[in-house]
Parts: C-alpha cells; sequence; structure tokens
C-alpha cells in the first residue's frame, strides 16, 4: 500500500488538503465545552423562535460561536432522524447531510463489499455510507478534502459501532496513488460553491471516477438518480435503488461488480424495516409488450423500476400489458402482488374529457381524490380545482395515454396483503 494510504486512525494531511478555518466547527463542537452544550440540546427541536431564546440564554455560559454552532448542529440532527436512527448521537454539515446516503441505503450499498480487508471511501463526507462500510468490511481508509468532514466521519462511524477500523486522510482523492487497494467507494461533490451542479456533473467528474477502475478493481460510483443512461459506461451495472416509492440514488458498479447492466431495488419503507427487493434485466431478448384497453387493475411502477428501464421485465413478470408503448402503467384484469408496483382498482375507465370526467366523479360520490399525470400535460392543482369535487369517497385519479389519446381512469387502492 502507498505511504500516503498507510498509518494508524487519526486524521492526515497530504499536501492538497483544506479546512473550513482556522476553528473549523468540528474543532468547536468536538471539544468538553462543545460536547456538553450538545449534551443539554439534546432531544430538543430547534426552531428559529427557539434558537433566539436560547442563543441568547447560553451566551452568557459559552463562546458565542460554540452557541451559534452547538444550535446549528442540534436542529441538523433532528432534520437527520428522517435518515438515521442515531442521529441524536452523531456531527453533520448542512451540504453533508443533504448529499448522504441514508442508513438503509448505506447498508444495502455495502453488502456488496462485505467480508474484504480494505475499501476506500472516497469523498466520504460525514461518512453516511462509511459508518455501513465499516461495519461490513476489517478496515475502510477514508478520504476528503475537509479535514473538519472527516473529523465528523470518524466520530460517526463509532456511533455505529466502528471504532478503530477507519483510517482518515485529509487529501484530493484525485492526488491519492490506489492501486493495490482491492475496492473503493466514491461519492463525488454534486455541490459546488454552495450551489447544486447539474444532474450528471461532479467533482470529482464521473469520467475520472470511471477511470479509476484502472486503478482499483471492484469500483462503485454514487450518482444522481436523474444520471442519464447515455453516461453509464459500457460493462458498469447501474442499479437504482428506492426506500418504498421514493428514489433515492444511482450506483455504477465497476465489471468487477456488475452483475447485470440494470438492476432496480426497492427497499422497504419504515422504521422497522428489513430486506430488500430486486428486478434485473433480462438476459434474453424480451419479446413487446402487449398494448390494450384498460383491464380491472392498474399497476403504477415504482421509480427505480422506470429509471432502471425495467417496465418491459416488470409486464412480463406479470402477464400484464401496457395502455400506451410510451408511458409505464400496466394493467391487467386480476390483482397481484408486487414490491416494484403500487396496484389500483379501476373503478371507471374514459377518455380525458374534463366535464365527463367531473360528471362521472360526482356519481361515484368522490371528494377527495389525489391525481396522478404521466403523458399528459397541465397543471394539477388547476385541474384538482375545475373538477370541482364533491362527496365522501377518495379516488385516485390517473391521466394518462391510451394509444396516443388522452384518457383518464378513477381508481382505488388494493390491499395487496390481501392479494393471492
Amino acid at each position: 500500500m502507498n505511504a500516503q494510504t498507510a498509518g494508524q486512525p487519526g486524521v492526515r494531511r497530504s499536501g492538497a488538503d483544506r479546512d473550513d478555518g482556522p476553528m473549523s466547527q468540528a474543532a468547536r463542537l468536538l471539544t468538553p465545552a462543545g460536547e456538553e452544550l450538545l449534551g443539554l440540546l439534546s432531544g430538543i427541536d430547534v426552531t428559529p423562535d427557539l434558537a433566539l431564546r436560547l442563543g441568547a440564554e447560553l451566551r452568557d455560559r459559552y463562546p458565542a460561536d460554540l452557541v451559534a454552532a452547538a444550535l446549528t448542529q442540534q436542529a441538523l440532527r433532528v432534520a437527520a432522524k428522517e435518515k438515521f436512527s442515531r442521529a441524536g448521537e452523531m456531527y453533520f454539515t448542512r451540504n453533508g447531510l443533504e448529499q448522504a446516503s441514508g442508513e438503509q441505503v448505506a447498508a444495502h450499498s455495502a453488502r456488496r463489499f462485505a467480508g474484504l480487508p480494505l475499501v476506500a471511501d472516497l469523498c466520504c463526507g460525514i461518512g453516511g455510507d462509511l459508518t455501513a462500510l465499516a461495519a461490513a468490511t476489517q478496515r475502510v481508509l477514508a478520504v476528503d478534502t475537509v479535514c473538519s468532514n472527516l473529523q465528523f466521519a470518524t466520530r460517526n462511524a463509532a456511533v455505529y459501532g466502528a471504532f478503530g477500523r477507519v483510517s482518515p486522510v485529509c487529501a484530493d482523492v484525485r492526488d491519492l496513488r490506489l492501486a493495490g487497494i482491492p475496492a473503493a467507494f466514491i461519492d463525488p461533490a454534486r455541490r459546488a460553491g454552495g450551489h447544486r451542479l447539474r444532474t450528471g456533473d461532479s467533482q470529482p467528474p464521473l469520467s475520472w471516477c470511471v477511470a479509476l477502475a484502472d486503478q482499483v478493481k471492484r469500483v462503485c460510483i454514487k450518482a444522481a438518480p436523474g444520471l442519464a443512461h447515455a453516461l453509464i459506461p459500457a460493462g458498469w451495472e447501474a442499479e437504482f435503488v428506492a426506500v418504498g416509492r421514493n428514489l433515492k440514488e444511482a450506483l455504477l458498479w465497476s465489471p468487477a461488480f456488475a452483475a447485470t447492466p440494470r438492476r432496480a431495488t426497492v427497499l422497504p419503507g419504515g422504521a422497522d424495516a428489513v430486506g430488500s427487493h430486486t428486478l434485473i434485466a433480462s438476459s434474453a431478448v424480451l419479446p413487446p409488450v402487449l398494448v390494450r384497453d384498460p383491464g380491472e387493475y392498474l399497476f403504477d411502477p415504482n421509480p427505480a423500476v422506470t429509471r432502471a428501464g425495467l417496465v418491459a421485465e416488470l409486464a412480463h413478470d406479470l402477464g400484464a400489458w401496457q395502455l400506451d408503448p410510451m408511458i409505464a402503467f400496466l394493467s391487467m384484469d386480476r390483482p397481484a402482488r408486487t414490491p416494484f408496483a403500487r396496484t389500483l382498482r379501476v373503478v371507471a375507465s374514459l377518455p380525458w374529457r374534463e366535464r365527463e370526467v367531473a360528471a362521472k366523479l360526482r356519481e361515484l360520490g368522490v371528494g377527495t381524490a389525489d391525481i396522478r399525470r404521466r403523458g399528459l400535460a397541465g397543471d394539477v392543482q388547476q385541474i384538482h380545482r375545475r373538477l370541482g369535487l364533491r362527496g365522501d369517497k377518495n379516488a385516485t385519479i390517473v391521466l394518462t395515454r391510451r394509444n396516443d389519446r388522452p384518457w383518464g381512469l378513477i381508481c382505488e387502492p388494493v390491499n395487496t396483503a390481501v392479494v393471492p
């Protein structure tokens, strides 16, 4: 291993390092006074009004810059509860929390690295993925250009029981020689100067991340889920990951990792959810999916399935057909249980003409509705207002196309727990 990457845990600096000032946020908070102050704020939801009041009180006992840093940190901890079960013990930056993988998603991607003796976590930020990688492997080399990020990352890994298995190096990843390291995970920055970069842009750029596979055989690149398919290199696997129906990220796996060209992974939502469901690209050429009129049931594919381009695979697995060759909605005359789509029962199916649809909704007694639009233009809120819903029933109104004609479906959800 290169000398730059060896040594005992503890933040090490290369010639390319940088920090966020002579007294960084991490340096202020990771002191006895900082930890004492965060302990006082533990469990408090710091609203703007409360922050003003608490700030005035606490500045009598603590330095003003420490009070400001601690109040910001506590607000970030509250916000981070959606991503991390141990957020109340962790340390965050605003940009770091926004880009960090949630606990469930990080644990999923770390499984492919399980058992490896060493993994490099490049551009590790505050350590969202680092915590999972350190739990799954023997040792992780954590690299980031901001030294305070590394201080937070190593502390966060320790919160998850990985103390002593992380070797932090403060450096630009492009300045390191990584040959000889078995595997690398890289989450390139998608924000610069406080602004979000265009989808597909990052620092380091995607081209550099892909070329990393020339040095390290096994590479995983975390990317925005809206990444254009044309940017995915040949021989790499593109995995699109959703938690429930929320599409979270894309993972690009180098040829040494790749098992299929495209994969859709759905992780169950909820605090106690475990397991995952995976749909992969067919190794055979599939016949075209039939296009027919709507049946008794409508299937709305998970966003991970549509982004992975696996609607045809799902249709063939279910025995379903499409309403339009360019739109992902599927249909059948029987219900089915699948983690890859929401199942709706079709109550009414008719050409999309607002007056006729509104009359049908009044006939059905629909007073509240969730409008889902795919393949048709229009402002959903204005359409909702013009329909003039009245009644005590709920429905899902689907605006779509049927063989390139505007079409409307009035649906109700199906309890898949009772579907045979």
